[in-house]
């Protein structure tokens, strides 16, 4: 008999989601605590009247949260790995074997 260990996330009386990690659980968690704050902040705007579009877009940017304070410039976006100097190399590589070759 195997034992199996799950994670599962409850809101409300309401189960989630399941997860074999608790990493991913608490994750989750955080994410859907940062999505009913954002709805909250959303609904005190008087912007959106309908309750299921703000939830929607509280969830999306929550599940966004990096992207959005990039956007938001509180966070600098993460470097990306340069292919380009990696292939000026390899060609330079390439170009001095032939000319040792010639």
């Amino acid at each position: 008999m195997a034992v199996i260990i799950k994670y599962v996330v409850e809101r409300n009386g309401a189960e989630k989601m399941t997860f074999t990690s608790k990493a991913e659980a608490d994750a989750y968690d955080k994410m859907l605590d940062t999505a009913d704050e954002l709805s909250s902040f959303l609904t005190a705007t008087e912007l959106m009247s309908n309750e299921k579009q703000t939830e929607a877009l509280a969830l999306y940017l929550a599940q966004h949260k990096d992207d959005l304070l990039i956007a938001l410039g509180a966070k600098k976006p993460a470097a990306k790995a340069d292919k380009a100097p990696a292939a000026s190399k390899t060609a330079k590589a390439s170009i001095a074997a032939v000319e040792q070759a010639a």
